[in-house]
């Protein structure tokens, strides 16, 4: 007598709730064993006020590009190529002297990248600004 072989059928569905069980408890465990960091904050207090008498802030010279495209330095005007001249015969009066760029709303962005760049390129500490009513 031949023995029937019982063959198991194609759609062999695995149970998946052990392994989701087992998934959940190495969620808790590491939930639970995880050691958090204290993050280091930025101290936001204000300084204390100082004893000393104020110091006089460093003198500014003012750079200003009016919505003409005219640059004026200290009132002056100059040509935009000139304006490290300016700079430099100021700073050699006033060493510890800032250059501050008043910009206006319609001023060509390549005059503003030329005289920044010279500002950086020779050491001379500049900032900008965007100047009140959009007139330089």
């Amino acid at each position: 007598m031949r023995r029937k072989v019982k063959r198991g059928s194609d759609n062999a569905d695995v149970d998946m709730t052990p392994m989701l069980d087992i998934v959940f408890i190495l969620l808790i465990f590491f939930i639970v064993t995880a050691t958090f960091l204290q993050e280091q904050g930025i101290d936001m207090r204000p300084p204390p006020p100082s004893e000393n008498e104020p110091t006089e802030p460093n003198p500014v010279i003012l750079v200003q590009v009016n919505d003409r495209n005219q640059v004026f330095v200290n009132q002056d005007p100059t040509s935009e190529l000139r304006v490290l001249a300016a700079v430099s015969r100021i700073r050699a009066e006033q060493p510890d002297s800032a250059v501050l760029i008043e910009v206006a709303d319609e001023a060509l962005h390549g005059t503003i990248v030329l005289i920044w760049d010279e500002m950086k390129a020779n050491s001379i500490p500049v900032s900008i600004t965007r100047a009140e009513g959009g007139e330089g």
